[in-house]
C-alpha cells in the first residue's frame, strides 16, 4: 500500500502543504473566536451533522428531526427507522467520545481504531450487524472490534487476505504515527484512503474511517470538533468515492512516486480532502459570524427589553454565560 504519504519529491507535495496552512490559520482563526459557551454547544450540532452526512454516503437517509428524536430515546415504531436511529445515536455518542480525549494520540493505532469500531458497532440493533457476502450470498455476522477473517471485494478492490491484515494495520500504526504537526494534517487524506484499502473490519470501515479522520484533525488542529469534515464528504459524496477509487490505482509510470499505488492519485485525494476541511471551516464560521455574535445578542435584548420581554441587564447575563461559562 505504498506510498503512505506523499513524498518530499512529488511535484504536487507544495501545493497540498499551502493547503494545510491554511486550514490550519482559518481553523485556529474560527476556535480562538468563539467564547467556550459557544464552542460546546456548536460541537453538539456538528456531531449530528456528522453523523447525518456519514449516515447518507453509506445510503441510510436518516432525517435530522429522526436523529435528535433518538438522542432523547424516542424511536419509530417502524422497525427499519427505529434501526436507522439507533445507528444514528452510536455513530453520535462514538463521537462524543472521541471530542472527549478518547482517541487523543491514538486515532491510528490498531487499538484505537478497533475500540471506536467496537464502541459503535456495540450501540447497533441486531440487524445491523449482519452483512450479505456478495459472492454467496451468505449472511455473517459483524464482530464488533474483530479484524476480517474473510475475503471482501468492494467495487472493484479486493481487499488484502485477512491474514495479511494484522501485518498492515501495524505498518499502517507505525507510519501515521512518526509524524510531525504538518505533515500528520497533509497525512490525514492519506490515512483514510490507506485504511479503507486494508479494509480491516468486515463492514463499518467508511465510518471508522471518517471518525478516525475527525480524531486526527482534533489532534493536529485542536479542532474543538466544531467543524466536520463529514458533511463537506457527503455533499461532494460523488467526487469523494471517485477519488477513493482513483487511490486504488496502481503506480502509472517512473514519474508516480516509488510505491505500488499512484501517489499522484493519492496527491489528488489529499487537496480534495483539505478543500473540503477548508471549505466546512469557512462554512461554521460563516453561519455562527462570531465576530458578529456580541452584536447580534445585544441588539436581540435591546428589543426584547424595548417590548418589556427582558430586563436590560439580561445582556450583561448572556455575556457572562457566553464568555465566562
Amino acid at each position: 500500500m505504498q506510498p503512505m504519504k506523499i513524498g518530499e519529491g512529488s511535484p504536487r507535495l507544495p501545493d497540498v502543504r499551502d493547503l494545510a496552512v491554511d486550514l490550519a490559520a482559518k481553523a485556529a482563526a474560527f476556535r480562538s473566536s468563539l467564547p467556550q459557551g459557544v464552542s460546546t454547544a456548536l460541537a453538539d450540532l456538528v456531531r449530528s451533522m456528522n453523523c447525518y452526512y456519514s449516515n447518507l454516503i453509506e445510503g441510510h437517509d436518516t432525517h435530522p428531526i429522526d436523529i435528535e428524536r433518538a438522542l432523547r430515546d424516542d424511536f419509530s415504531n417502524d422497525p427499519v427507522k427505529r434501526d436507522l436511529q439507533l445507528e444514528a445515536r452510536a455513530h453520535i455518542e462514538v463521537q462524543r467520545w472521541i471530542d472527549g480525549g478518547g482517541l487523543s494520540g491514538r486515532a491510528h493505532t490498531r487499538a484505537g481504531l478497533e475500540e471506536t469500531h467496537a464502541r459503535f458497532c456495540a450501540e447497533l440493533p441486531e440487524d445491523l450487524l449482519w452483512v450479505k457476502m456478495p459472492n454467496s450470498g451468505e449472511r455473517v455476522r459483524v464482530e464488533p472490534g474483530h479484524l476480517r477473517e474473510r475475503d471482501v471485494q468492494v467495487g472493484r478492490h479486493v481487499a488484502i487476505s485477512p491474514g495479511a491484515v494484522p501485518r498492515f494495520m501495524d505498518h499502517f500504526e507505525w507510519a501515521y504515527g512518526r509524524l510531525g504537526r504538518s505533515d500528520a494534517i497533509v497525512a490525514v487524506a492519506a490515512a483514510h484512503h490507506r485504511f479503507v484499502w486494508i479494509h480491516p473490519f468486515l463492514d463499518g470501515n467508511g465510518r471508522v474511517a471518517r471518525l478516525m479522520s475527525h480524531a486526527m484533525m482534533l489532534d493536529a488542529l485542536d479542532t474543538g470538533g466544531i467543524w466536520s469534515v463529514a458533511r463537506g464528504l457527503g455533499r461532494t459524496a460523488e467526487r469523494y468515492k471517485q477519488h477513493l477509487a482513483a487511490c486504488d490505482l496502481p503506480r502509472r509510470n517512473d514519474l508516480d512516486g516509488r510505491g505500488a499505488l499512484s501517489e499522484e492519485e493519492l496527491a489528488g485525494f489529499t487537496a480534495y480532502f483539505l478543500q473540503v476541511c477548508i471549505d466546512q471551516v469557512e462554512f461554521m464560521s460563516g453561519l455562527v459570524e462570531p465576530v458578529r455574535l456580541r452584536t447580534r445578542i445585544h441588539q436581540w435584548v435591546g428589543e426584547e427589553a424595548a417590548l418589556g420581554n427582558l430586563s436590560a441587564k439580561a445582556a450583561n447575563v448572556l455575556d457572562a454565560v457566553l464568555y465566562r461559562g
